[in-house]
């Protein structure tokens, strides 16, 4: 909106806003100094005025009528107001008593303790230094190589051994000096800051990554914050967190909560993947933890006293893509072909080279790869050791698709009675490059010869990217902005059935819309699902903005909204990810699910899934919404990003004191998705994004 003004003699001020006429005096105008219209009216700022000489401001009639009653009474009626509208005008006029007011107003609904399902917070750590110079090197191992852990004593520093060495210089020791570091007292930011913005910490992240390239110059352009949240993983009652530079995990005690059990030295290189394995390690109560950058990948285990052993650093020869556990077995996948594990009992790690990899999934000691020509192999993981003399990780064709259609997703359901791939049902569904979903089983009168074809949809028409079969549901998703199709599940007796078959349950999108500058670690911190076992309800956790302290929880049978999770602090959520924990050794205690959400601050914020999933659980708040964002939250979620890529063809030429400092820039084609939506809301109707 343009804004022009003209300055007004005499002690009755005539004004025109957005059309309206108003009339009142100079100094109603005036009592609050360094206010707009201390500025209008002692000519500071340029105005002018409409055909009858008024001062004309394009603004909102509607909220100038509140703040100037305002001026007049220093009261104001706010039963019908809408506080952030008031709030965005206040700050325009520069209406300092008002906007503290509105602030605090909005302080007394928003609580640092987080609502009913907010179930705890770990502060954000300190940056470890580099490993001591005493330390050597762990050898780079290849193909058919071992590494020779050494233990190292955890003596409260994390990161560092239990000898007494002067610690080197550290490369981050300049960075130490900048960013200050975080105490453990959680804090709020100030309710009476004038410019009071509830993601400041992103904005400072901001702020400091463009001072840096100023300076710099372009090699300073992939800056990244080394304690903004990169990834979140879990493994029955553990955690690890991957900041840029370094990692750091959190076990679950019954009686303490959360404490904290490692933190790795600092890492040159920007970590991109992470896994944990909890439940089996190199010793009886070791547990092991990896993280990959580039091709290398780095494997460390980790014991209940702190104890901490560094196994090996180890080469795929090409970036990996996908690293996770298969029980005690590590294992690395590049979408080139390439597979790399590593054995627990055997300390050997091997690359075996296969077809390309477009998707991959685990059953029990099995890991299946959907692959680019269209056939699905697998690998018993259990063989493996077996096979080390032969130098083949035993590679065998399972299924290939009728039309040598790439496999892009794959999911597999293990029936009750089912312990491996070699039982009696097995059912696998996949989705292909074309869009067609099909799912596969093998029955008892089939066993010898393979799964056989049970049903095909071809509901798609874009690459099939997800897919999940459960025990009720099988739920597909597409490159179409994450179009999802569900379709109910008939059992009889445990297995999938044709009476009366599956039929279709829900369409529906999970938006999400890209930033043009993601980070790579950025997919695999903000993989939006399904999450949850496949007895269980399944859900999709939707973050529609890349900075965005808000996150929508779905059901991904129907899309249905669960829960909205919104930072306590108002710190951008970086990543996140929905871990069910075992519950503890007390008689009557269940498993419960969390969402762990990482922030800008390095903090990590827990949130009780388990209670929102609750039929009892205040259903009034969520019955109303069909499931993704509302208009009016899409909007404000929008407000975050730079949308410089729009064809709008009225560009905003007002100043707002408020949206000073742009977002992240979406992605041109997130942007046309925008404006096609806007287009067709009329002749579609409301539809769930």
């Amino acid at each position: 909106m343009a804004i022009v003004h003209s300055l007004s003699m005499g002690d009755i001020v005539h004004l025109n806003v957005g059309g309206t006429r108003f009339s009142t005096s100079r100094q109603t105008l005036t009592w609050i100094p360094d206010s707009f219209f201390t500025a209008l009216l002692s000519n500071r700022i340029a105005s002018r005025r409409d055909e009858t000489g008024a001062l004309f401001v394009d603004r909102d009639p509607k909220m100038f009528s509140v703040i100037l009653n305002y001026l007049r009474t220093r009261d104001i009626d706010l039963r019908n107001a809408d506080i952030r509208a008031l709030r965005h005008e206040a700050e325009y006029y520069g209406i300092t008593p008002l906007i503290k007011r509105l602030i605090l107003c909005e302080d007394l609904t928003q609580s640092s303790c987080g609502d009913v399902l907010f179930y705890g917070y770990l502060p954000p750590p300190s940056i470890p230094l580099q490993e001591p110079a005493g330390v050597p090197p762990v050898a780079d191992v290849s193909v058919h190589g071992r590494a020779s852990g050494r233990p190292e004593g955890n003596t409260g520093t994390a990161g560092t051994s239990g000898q007494s060495q002067k610690p080197p210089h550290s490369r981050n020791s300049s960075l130490d000096y900048r960013v200050p570091q975080r105490s453990l007292q959680h804090s709020r930011n100030p309710s009476l800051d004038l410019r009071h913005v509830r993601n400041s910490s992103a904005d400072m992240n901001k702020l400091f990554k463009n001072e840096v390239g100023i300076v710099f110059g372009a090699q300073a352009s992939g800056w990244v914050d080394p304690l903004r949240v990169q990834i979140i993983k879990a493994h029955h009652n553990w955690i690890v967190i991957a900041y840029a530079h370094f990692i750091t995990c959190y076990r679950l005690k019954d009686s303490s909560g959360w404490q904290h059990a490692f933190t790795s030295p600092h890492i040159e290189a920007i970590i991109e993947r992470v896994a944990i394995n909890a439940k089996m390690g190199t010793g009886a109560e070791g547990k092991m933890v990896a993280i990959s950058y580039g091709s290398q990948v780095r494997l460390w285990s980790v014991w209940e006293e702190g104890i901490k052993t560094n196994i090996g650093t180890f080469n795929l020869n090409v970036r990996v893509e996908y690293l996770f556990f298969i029980g005690s077995q590590l294992v690395a996948l590049s979408q080139t072909g390439k597979i790399g594990v590593w054995h627990a009992m055997s300390q050997h790690w091997q690359i075996q080279d296969v077809v390309s990899i477009s998707s991959f999934d685990t059953a029990g000691s099995f890991l299946l790869l959907g692959c680019n020509n269209g056939s699905i192999y697998y690998i018993d993981m259990q063989k493996f050791p077996l096979r080390m003399k032969d130098n083949d990780l035993l590679v065998t064709e399972l299924y290939r698709d009728p039309n040598l259609d790439p496999i892009t997703a794959i999911s597999v359901y293990l029936t009750p009675k089912t312990t491996g791939l070699c039982g009696n049902w097995i059912e696998i569904a996949y989705g292909t490059k074309s869009g067609s979903v099909r799912v596969i089983v093998q029955h008892p009168e089939t066993v010898g010869h393979g799964p056989q074809l049970f049903q095909t949809f071809t509901v798609h028409q874009s690459s099939v990217t997800k897919v999940t079969l459960s025990e009720k549901y099988l739920v597909s998703v597409c490159s179409e902005y994450n179009h999802v199709r569900s379709w109910a599940v008939t059992r009889f007796r445990g297995m999938i059935s044709t009476q009366p078959g599956s039929t279709p349950e829900a369409s529906f999108k999970i938006v999400s819309l890209d930033s043009m500058d993601t980070s790579i670690s950025y997919t695999a911190g903000n993989d939006f699902g399904p999450f949850g076992e496949q007895d269980d309800e399944q859900v999709f956790v939707q973050k529609v903005v890349p900075e965005t302290d808000q996150l929508f929880v779905r059901l991904a049978s129907n899309g249905k909204r669960v829960c909205v999770i919104q930072s306590v602090d108002g710190s951008v959520i970086t990543s996140f990810c929905v871990h069910e924990c075992e519950g503890s050794s007390r008689m009557g205690s269940r498993p419960r699910r969390f969402i762990f959400t990482g922030h800008s601050s390095g903090a990590i914020q827990m949130w009780d899934l388990t209670t929102a999933l609750d039929p009892c659980y205040d259903a009034h708040r969520t019955r109303n919404f069909p499931g993704g964002p509302t208009p009016e939250e899409l909007w404000k979620l929008l407000d975050q990003c730079d949308l410089s890529n729009s064809h709008c063809s009225t560009p905003c030429i007002s100043p707002c004191p408020s949206g000073g400092s742009s977002g992240p820039r979406l992605k041109a084609s997130n942007v046309q998705f925008l404006n096609q939506s806007q287009l067709n809301s009329e002749a579609a109707g409301p539809s769930q994004s």
